[in-house]
């Protein structure tokens, strides 16, 4: 039996759970209402996160924080396989599969953790200095940012890659860099965006030159007809015929949210992004209360981005707002992937939290028996 002393548990922020739970559950629910077979494999990828939440959290992190390079680089290679002897799907070389069993991995999940966990490990390595970290440091940390970021956009998973390139730079936003450096990356992304617009695959073009002329597609045409029936209130199961009549593609992933506001309206709409804002500004207060932690304030700041941009583009995306990208909705979109690796992502912040001094993982106790 796992004993955990109170002082733990004195620093676990029992808010973080209370504002996903409700969220998880909703989801279940729709997924259920929409595809019964997927909400009982969602069930099992509820049991898996779980577990991937708990050993992140008893896992003592601080104490070899010194091994996260070799997982970080061990990812790297796993990322360079995919271009190698990768697995295809739906047209994108994402997977790899485990000799023998013929089970895929998707290792640009997988490597999140790894890269946040990374991004604190150098930055508690080497603090910021009161004026921002200047060039020479700059450079040295979007080594690590950028190498993930093209080696997944190569797959093609801009989508990933963009996001991971937003937490890595925001990131470092917060912690402290010059502004001068920013400014003159502004100034580069300007010049340099016809050059990166060209580099892109054709269907990224194709969806990104819908957007720009208005011209939306199919699945978001669809979104924006079931968001619209949701009325200010929403519809009852039997009345929401979009998803039911198979009308809105991928109900119960990247337009879950679409079904969402058809079943509870704009009233419903309204209170999920508001659990998923008050969730962010917990965070980033959180933060700002860690000032010296680094290891904890780059797990919670980075969180707190990873959400923020996920939840921003899945959202903007079913209203024409954004490019489809095939990005989910947190604990929201069916999937195991996403599920498992935002829950442990919070095992690691909740585990940065609770064991805020070493002394601390000497207090985990494992009995077995009476």
């Amino acid at each position: 039996m796992l004993q955990i002393d109170r002082r733990v548990l004195s620093h676990f922020d029992f808010l973080i759970p209370l504002i996903i739970l409700p969220i998880i559950i909703t989801s279940h629910i729709l997924i259920g209402e929409i595809n019964p077979t997927l909400a009982h494999k969602q069930t099992i990828y509820f049991i898996i996160g779980i577990g991937a939440f708990l050993l992140f959290f008893i896992l003592p992190i601080r104490k070899f924080i010194w091994i996260v390079p070799f997982f970080y680089w061990f990812n790297i290679l796993l990322l360079a396989l995919v271009d190698i002897i990768g697995v295809t799907k739906l047209g994108a070389t994402r997977w790899l599969e485990i000799p023998f069993v013929h089970f895929t991995i998707q290792p640009s999940e997988i490597f999140k953790p790894f890269f946040i966990l990374m991004l604190a490990y150098l930055i508690k390595n080497d603090p910021p200095p009161k004026e921002g970290y200047d060039i020479k440091k700059f450079l040295k940390f979007s080594f690590y940012i950028l190498l993930p970021f093209f080696l997944i956009a190569k797959e093609p998973d801009l989508g990933t890659a963009m996001i991971l390139l937003f937490v890595g730079y925001g990131t470092l936003f917060i912690v402290g860099v010059n502004r001068k450096i920013w400014i003159s990356i502004f100034i580069i992304i300007v010049i340099s965006a016809p050059i990166l617009y060209n580099s892109l695959h054709d269907y990224q073009k194709k969806r990104i030159e819908a957007f720009i002329h208005n011209k939306p597609s199919y699945h978001v045409k669809q979104s924006l007809i079931t968001i619209g029936s949701g009325g200010l209130i929403g519809k009852k199961k039997e009345e929401a015929t979009q998803a039911r009549f198979k009308f809105l593609p991928i109900a119960t992933s990247d337009f879950i949210f679409s079904y969402f506001v058809e079943r509870f309206g704009f009233w419903g709409a309204l209170t999920l992004i508001s659990a998923y804002a008050l969730l962010i500004i917990h965070l980033l207060i959180t933060n700002y209360k860690l000032k010296g932690d680094y290891l904890a304030s780059v797990s919670v700041s980075a969180l707190a981005l990873m959400i923020f941009f996920y939840m921003s583009i899945n959202i903007a995306m079913t209203i024409g707002l954004s490019p489809v990208v095939g990005v989910p909705l947190p604990f929201f979109s069916y999937g195991g992937s996403s599920f498992i690796t935002f829950m442990m992502l919070f095992g690691i912040v909740e585990n940065m939290l609770a064991f805020r001094f070493d002394s601390l993982y000497e207090s985990i106790h494992y009995r077995f028996g009476k």
